[in-house]
């Protein structure tokens, strides 16, 4: 287990020696030094300033928010926020992203915060994505993305920003609906029945055996079904 977990899954006894005994170890000068501090545990200050502030335990221990040079929980929380929200695979690297979100889902006072920070954090990587079209970003933004589905971190109000943005690039570059429906996030009945999902989206939900013959039935019985979702409903109907 790497430092950035331990420190991110510790309980808060683990925690305290964990980081006293790194203090112990270090000189005076880097023991009281927040960058050297980090150094010292051979990781960024955004990997310590994020694992210690996505641990669920971290508000009980206000003597290791000192120790790594803030006031109060409430500063450590403003920074690891804003080290969560525009880091992109740098000073935090997708492993540290992944361990977080296995994490989150099991602290329930997180998780409502989480979705606001997604909402920051994938608008920095997209617009990242879109200027550069760097394929190394790319890659591990999929990873990212498969993991907070997967993981249980995305709730119903995340997936329904998602599916609100009809035309972006990015929800077919990743399947997302395919991956909303996985989640159980949304019941795949009441996604293949709405006009802001694209024919090639609920193309893709067919082909993977989410949708039985008679939606697909149903479906061509709307009178509001475009021309071309129709015509691709009728070919999907024919192969089935």
């Amino acid at each position: 287990m790497s430092n950035f977990q331990e420190i991110l899954t510790s309980s808060g006894e683990s925690l305290l020696k964990l980081l006293y005994r790194s203090s112990a170890n270090a000189s005076a000068r880097s023991a009281s030094n927040p960058q050297e501090y980090a150094t010292n545990l051979r990781l960024t200050h955004a990997q310590l300033v994020c694992a210690l502030g996505f641990n669920q335990h971290i508000q009980e221990l206000p003597d290791v928010v000192t120790i790594i040079g803030f006031g109060s929980y409430e500063d450590l929380a403003k920074q690891r926020n804003h080290y969560f929200c525009t880091d992109i695979y740098d000073r935090l690297g997708i492993k540290d992203v992944l361990a977080i979100y296995g994490h989150v889902p099991n602290d329930m006072k997180m998780l409502p915060i989480m979705q606001y920070l997604l909402a920051a954090r994938l608008s920095q990587i997209e617009n990242r994505i879109e200027a550069t079209v760097n394929s190394i970003v790319i890659e591990r933004y999929k990873k990212e993305m498969r993991a907070i589905y997967s993981d249980g971190v995305a709730q119903i109000e995340f997936a329904e920003q998602r599916l609100d943005k009809t035309r972006s690039g990015f929800r077919a570059l990743l399947n997302e609906v395919s991956m909303i429906v996985q989640a159980r996030l949304i019941p795949v009945g009441d996604i293949f029945f709405r006009d802001n999902i694209l024919p090639e989206e609920k193309r893709r939900l067919i082909l993977k055996g989410f949708i039985p013959k008679d939606l697909i039935e149903q479906r061509l019985k709307d009178t509001v079904v475009s021309e071309l979702e129709r015509t691709m409903l009728q070919e999907q109907l024919a192969r089935l």
